[in-house]
């Protein structure tokens, strides 16, 4: 009985404590989420999604215990050219009418070294739900910028095959080859405003 009132204590407190964490939200002025893919073998095509939204928790000032949520809007896509966006929102790749979202939600933030870490949780994209882990750098914190908030920055990279997640559309070339790469670089450049008390 004891055991399980300490228990109870102990889970009440830690919520009271995540309850009272700073919460964080996206600068997107100042985010970039983007990616790259390899295009015939020969070149990348860049591109990135304009709308996104979401928010991180932390007690922590160096950001190790964050818990992340973050969801992208897929039909923001945007690479320079609006034939391609239509047809990657199109059933041949994300197929955003069906699903118009892509989400990550982190699990844990590992420390590999000064201001680096592995950042892993469950990433969802076309309907499919599979862990991804990502190279994150620490880029500091600003206490106060000049309109008084604090902001804190970060550059996100990693590697995911969309094969992985069912996008599975290509064309094979004539010489051999395809027209459309597999794996696909992310990288986002992030700052992060914390809400005021």
């Amino acid at each position: 009985m004891k055991k399980a009132i300490l228990t109870s204590a102990l889970l009440i407190h830690s919520l009271s404590l995540w309850a009272q964490a700073p919460v964080w939200s996206f600068e997107k002025s100042h985010c970039k989420i983007s990616f790259t893919v390899a295009h015939f073998g020969i070149s990348e095509t860049e591109g990135q999604f304009n709308k996104f939204d979401g928010s991180i928790t932390t007690s922590k000032n160096d950001f190790s215990d964050a818990q992340i949520d973050f969801s992208v809007d897929v039909n923001s896509i945007n690479t320079d050219d609006e034939k391609r966006d239509n047809h990657l929102k199109s059933p041949d790749f994300f197929d955003a009418a069906k699903f118009p979202t892509l989400h990550f939600k982190s699990k844990s933030l590992k420390s590999v070294g000064k201001n680096k870490y592995k950042l892993y949780g469950d990433f969802t994209m076309h309907g499919v739900t599979k862990p991804i882990v990502l190279d994150v750098v620490y880029g500091g914190t600003i206490d106060k910028d000049p309109f008084g908030n604090t902001k804190a920055g970060f550059k996100i990279l990693g590697n995911i095959n969309r094969k992985d997640w069912g996008l599975v559309w290509n064309k094979t070339l004539d010489a051999g080859g395809i027209a459309v790469g597999n794996n696909v670089k992310i990288i986002c450049n992030i700052e992060l405003l914390k809400a005021k008390a």
